[in-house]
């Protein structure tokens, strides 16, 4: 696989309208089969350094989704090819099926700005992973400022996004220990239906 440079960013206010703007391209494409379109990722993060690459998490109620494939690629996004898009990271301490962290992942149409589009089922561990990392950073800016340092050292001492992301995986799954606990000590859990106005 050939290497891919990772390009670190300071948190910048313009990715807030950037997500929207990509959501409202997704909603449109994609129809009632959309439950939810969420803001994931670091960009989603205040003060957080990122990749300069909006992470989208479209909640659906099964995959395969033909309807919400069809819509998205009827619009201009693109099937993100390999095995590693039809799954996510499934973490060390996971003791239930593997295919609970299935997911797709589409990119935008060429004519808009980089980012991922994750789509996972509701209900499912790999959405309330996602959630959870975002409302944690968030709560939390001593854990923010630390694993902002963690990835820019690690980007400067692997210099490629494939070895970065294999390495950041498992680092992830300790940060996310530290926000279960968070989330049991102050009561946070997942949205359980689509909030107003979608």
């Amino acid at each position: 696989m050939p290497a891919v440079s990772i390009e670190l960013t300071q948190w910048q206010d313009s990715w807030t309208r950037d997500f929207e703007e990509l959501a409202e391209l997704i909603r449109g494409a994609a129809g009632p089969s959309v439950v939810r379109v969420d803001h994931i990722g670091s960009t989603s993060v205040p003060g957080m350094t990122a990749k300069d690459v909006i992470d989208v998490q479209v909640i659906v109620r099964r995959l395969p989704d033909q309807q919400l494939e069809d819509g998205l690629l009827a619009a201009g996004f693109t099937r993100s090819p390999g095995a590693h898009e039809l799954r996510d990271h499934v973490p060390e301490s996971w003791e239930g099926d593997p295919s609970a962290w299935d997911k797709r992942v589409f990119r935008p149409p060429a004519d808009t700005r980089p980012g991922n589009v994750h789509v996972r089922i509701a209900g499912r561990p790999n959405e309330r992973y996602a959630l959870l990392f975002r409302e944690f950073l968030t709560a939390d800016p001593r854990t923010r400022a630390a694993w902002a340092l963690f990835k820019q050292r690690l980007a400067a001492a692997v210099g490629d996004l494939n070895p970065y992301g294999q390495i950041k995986d498992p680092a992830s799954d300790v940060l996310m220990a530290a926000a279960e606990r968070w989330a049991s000590e102050t009561g946070w859990h997942p949205p359980a239906e689509t909030p107003p106005g979608y």
